[in-house]
């Protein structure tokens, strides 16, 4: 059974400095049709950074549109045309202060498929030498060695 749904129309209803909004009217399986809204996405990666077997690095932010902080795995969106490996190594460098000598694609992630199309790559990133941070303007994080145990 093809559950493919076709796009008849698309309309950007907001564009935003990181995120659109699109609306389209597509065509349903059984012939009917329906508007489908979603948020347009430059794609991001995360990074699990081990600085040792036991010990991972973690970063702590405020996430505004929940009010309140996160303990999370660094991350963040690509720069258009960028590749995905090239947006890891940048991040970690830029959140933590880190370059990685070994990285591994781990896995490719859609965490809102309902209303997105964010794709976020996983990284795994070892042997990691700390060349100092540098974060981008408005960005405030503190980074956290954590054990696994933890």
């Amino acid at each position: 059974m093809d559950l493919t749904e076709h796009k008849l129309s698309s309309q950007t209803v907001y564009r935003g400095v990181f995120l659109d909004v699109v609306a389209d009217q597509v065509r349903l399986p059984d012939g009917a049709t329906a508007q489908r809204e979603y948020i347009r996405h430059p794609g991001a990666v995360m990074i699990l950074p081990f600085l040792d077997r036991d010990t991972v690095l973690l970063v702590r932010q405020y996430r505004y549109p929940l009010s309140r902080h996160f303990e999370e795995v660094p991350a963040g969106k690509a720069n258009e045309g960028e590749e995905p490996l090239k947006t890891a190594q940048r991040e970690l460098r830029e959140e933590c202060g880190y370059q990685a000598k070994e990285w591994r694609r781990v896995a490719t992630l859609h965490p809102c498929i309902g209303y997105s199309n964010e794709a976020i790559e996983l990284f795994l990133a070892r042997d990691l030498v700390h060349v100092g941070a540098a974060l981008d303007a408005g960005e405030f994080l503190e980074v956290m060695p954590v054990g696994l145990a933890e």
